[in-house]
């Protein structure tokens, strides 16, 4: 994602705002929320909303309270409470909004306990920040490799330093319960730090990581999608999509949570609509539901004897035979009611000039080449009548 004053430079980098993704518009960031309420004053007597939004590293995002009534805008850098010590994060949310997400969220703002907002950060504040972050890949590679001595079945996938670098959370996701007590101790030895083991799902660490998925867009659960509901194969079933599970399955090896996008339509349009397991009973012999199609209302059979031979019903004569066939009564053949109802396909598109044919300038240009010929034909008789003359 990016903001309307990015674009990309030669090394990849936004050349437009020069923040790397961390402006003050926070369009750059992961599940960002526009605040459409930025440009509207509080009521006369109104007090605004004490809690903030703050982002830390990737989508990770916690609400704090502004009990020093710091003037705070998004974009701003801010110490905030930690377990020990304090973290640094990046507003992205103030006002009313915030108590919108809260509510979402079930977070509880009347708490007493509730983590607060310490200060702005200053430099020094931001150069220790700076300088774990950039310790994070390689302290991530290290991991690894001591997980791999100790033969544990986990992947790290993501390392997140607390703002003052005292703590480091790593991110890791297994099949199985791991023992990694001494994991833990071998990499506090390693490290000099304290550690905290954090385990998260597939899709979870999808969110955390992104990536660009096969629509050829960034993942869904990485910019704008906020939960995770349940995808399972009757969802591809209903769509008539094929159980392939390298197709359906994501970047997280789970099914793809676009899967849910379009299936309540898909139900809607199925409540009236014959089975895929459709049998008709007609006297030529039984016929079977080969394919459908949802959306034009249709539905192909063929006869038992004949599988190969395909004809097409609409929905509403499917379900006469089916009404006829209850009755224990039988139509003569299928071809009668293909010919007598056939469908009709609308032409919505016809194409007149061949304007959208991909070849259409492969073709040779027939008068460039009989004004070549004329033009070989004239030199050649004035060359005939000067040999002549000569």
């Amino acid at each position: 994602m990016g903001c309307s004053s990015c674009s990309s430079g030669k090394d990849g980098q936004p050349k437009g705002c020069k923040n790397n993704g961390t402006c003050g518009t926070d369009g750059c960031n992961k599940l960002t929320v526009f605040d459409w309420l930025s440009n509207m004053a509080l009521p006369n007597g109104e007090k605004p909303f004490e809690f903030v939004e703050v982002r830390f590293k990737n989508s990770r995002k916690e609400f704090f309270k502004n009990t020093d009534n710091l003037s705070l805008s998004i974009g701003d850098i801010v110490a905030t409470q930690a377990q020990s010590g304090h973290d640094i994060g990046m507003v992205t949310l103030t006002g009313e909004l915030v108590r919108v997400q809260m509510k979402r969220k079930k977070a509880d703002f009347k708490a007493e306990d509730f983590p607060k907002i310490y200060r702005k950060a200053n430099q020094k504040d931001i150069d220790i920040w700076q300088k774990c972050r950039d310790r994070e890949e390689e302290i991530k590679k290290r991991s690894r490799e001591i997980a791999i001595i100790l033969k544990l079945q986990m992947k790290i996938s993501d390392v997140e330093f607390q703002g003052d670098g005292s703590k480091a959370t790593f991110y890791y996701t297994a099949e199985e319960r791991v023992d990694f007590r001494q994991l833990i101790k071998d990499m506090a030895k390693a490290f000099g730090i304290r550690i905290e083991m954090r385990q998260i799902g597939y899709r979870q660490e999808a969110q955390r990581l992104g990536g660009i998925g096969s629509c050829g867009r960034e993942l869904c659960c990485s910019t704008w999608l906020t939960d995770f509901r349940s995808v399972s194969t009757s969802a591809a079933r209903y769509q008539q999509l094929s159980l392939n599970p390298q197709k359906l399955a994501g970047q997280c090896g789970k099914l793809k949570c676009c899967l849910n996008y379009e299936l309540d339509v898909y139900l809607d349009a199925l409540k009236d609509f014959p089975g895929q397991d459709t049998k008709l009973f007609t006297e030529k012999g039984l016929a079977f539901c080969q394919k459908t199609d949802i959306f034009k209302e249709m539905l192909w059979f063929s006869y038992k004897e004949d599988p190969a031979n395909w004809h097409v019903l609409s929905k509403d004569q499917v379900n006469e035979i089916l009404d006829k066939n209850k009755r224990k009564e039988k139509v003569a053949s299928l071809e009668m009611y293909v010919l007598e109802q056939g469908v009709e396909e609308k032409v919505v598109f016809e194409n007149v000039v061949g304007q959208d044919s991909l070849t259409r300038f492969d073709k040779p240009k027939r008068r460039n080449n009989r004004n070549r010929n004329k033009k070989r034909r004239n030199n050649n008789n004035n060359r005939k009548r000067n040999q002549k003359n000569a």
